[in-house]
């Protein structure tokens, strides 16, 4: 008796099932829309220029000639090195430049006489050693000139200044300090602020897929191409950056290529090393717009959505290459005309029946049902199977 019970029990629950009535779903119609090309791509902002200040002759710091922070021009004197020595060099040098042109001058004599007595006071053996004897105090003379030169050079190195504009750091040593040219150690660091530049790392991937989407003629290339920034705190940065350098390296660590961009940086809001959101506008690409909210992404990061086939659902799998507003932009997975299921998916199972109703989003967003042609009043709510 149990057994029939439970018989009669279950035939009349399929058919309730089989007399339940097609599940109604919001549907949107696929259009293909020329929709921007943005790629969101980590970076750090890196100095436009940056000097390290080494000193080029050593000595003794006897003088700090500028204020940690304040703003350089280029050649502006930072540090004064204790000159004695190098003055001495350049009297020292003087005086042999004085030395060797007295005996070019005695030489260049010695040789006319002796060429004028050539074959009477004087033989030709005499003639070729005042020749040379010149020749040697030319040599010497254009020594002396160059060791002057030299020592004057490193007279002016006793007073550092600073090879380009930008903002000073704090001195690494302090008066009294020795100091010895080329160490390895940077008596201080000057670092232009403004413009600024900004390292973008992208995945070689992605520049392989937008190489491809450029040949097939889907993407369209902005020129110039541009980029905003979104700081670490969430704002965005005002100013728009342009691409400065573009990679050619793909890097064996991260499997990233590394593009640099140039900002404005007036208010020195990005510092070097500061870590950054990129956002660039690479052109504009044909494909769909699919709402992020009609979507779900498996663990693999597929992205799929119900599609509404002849009556029935049916789940596909998309192909997307970003974002844009609230929508994924698709390029593959879907076609002109086919009805995505943006409403009232819950608990829908391939091959459901369902009902469809045409429904459209705002501008946030949010599922709204198509106003009718007639101009209707439409219905106040967005979600088609809330009346289930």
């Amino acid at each position: 008796m149990l057994v029939m019970v439970g018989l009669v029990a279950a035939g009349s629950a399929a058919t309730a099932q089989d007399q339940m009535p097609p599940k109604q779903v919001g549907v949107v119609e696929m259009k293909l829309e020329k929709v921007p090309r943005i790629i969101t791509l980590p970076g750090r902002a890196v100095a436009a220029e940056e000097a390290a200040i080494r000193p080029r002759v050593g000595g003794i710091v006897t003088d700090i000639l500028y204020q940690p922070g304040e703003m350089l021009t280029a050649g502006t004197p930072m540090f004064r090195i204790d000159a004695t020595t190098y003055e001495a060099a350049v009297v020292s040098a003087e005086a042999e430049v004085v030395a060797a042109e007295a005996a070019l001058t005695q030489a260049t004599l010695a040789y006319n006489r002796a060429e004028k007595l050539a074959g009477s006071g004087s033989t030709i053996a005499d003639v070729e050693t005042a020749q040379s004897t010149m020749k040697q105090a030319e040599a010497r003379l254009n020594t002396a000139k160059a060791d002057l030169k030299v020592a004057k050079a490193e007279l002016n190195w006793t007073t550092i200044t600073s090879p380009i504009k930008g903002y000073a750091s704090v001195a690494g040593v302090s008066v009294g300090d020795l100091v010895t040219a080329a160490q390895s150690d940077a008596l201080a660091t000057v670092t232009l602020l403004d413009p600024i530049d900004v390292d973008m790392y992208e995945p070689s991937v992605r520049i392989l897929n937008v190489i491809k989407d450029v040949q097939s003629g889907r993407l369209e290339i902005s020129n110039p191409i541009k980029m905003t920034l979104t700081l670490e705190d969430g704002t965005t940065y005002e100013a728009s950056g342009e691409l400065l350098a573009s990679g050619f390296r793909v890097s064996t660590s991260t499997g990233s290529v590394t593009s640099r961009f140039r900002f404005e940086n007036h208010g020195r809001r990005l510092l070097p090393g500061m870590f950054l959101r990129g956002q660039i506008e690479l052109g504009t690409i044909d494909a769909f717009l699919v709402s992020h909210s009609a979507t779900t992404r498996d663990r693999t990061g597929q992205l799929t959505a119900w599609v509404a086939e002849n009556g029935e659902a049916m789940r596909r799998e998309l192909t997307d290459v970003g974002s844009w507003k609230n929508s994924w932009i698709v390029t593959d997975g879907v076609e002109v005309g086919d009805l995505v299921i943006a409403d009232g998916f819950s608990g829908l199972t391939s091959g459901a029946t369902v009902t469809m109703v045409p429904v459209e989003y705002d501008a946030s967003g949010v599922v709204r049902n198509v106003v009718p042609a007639s101009n209707e009043e439409p219905a106040a709510t967005s979600n088609p199977a809330s009346a289930e």
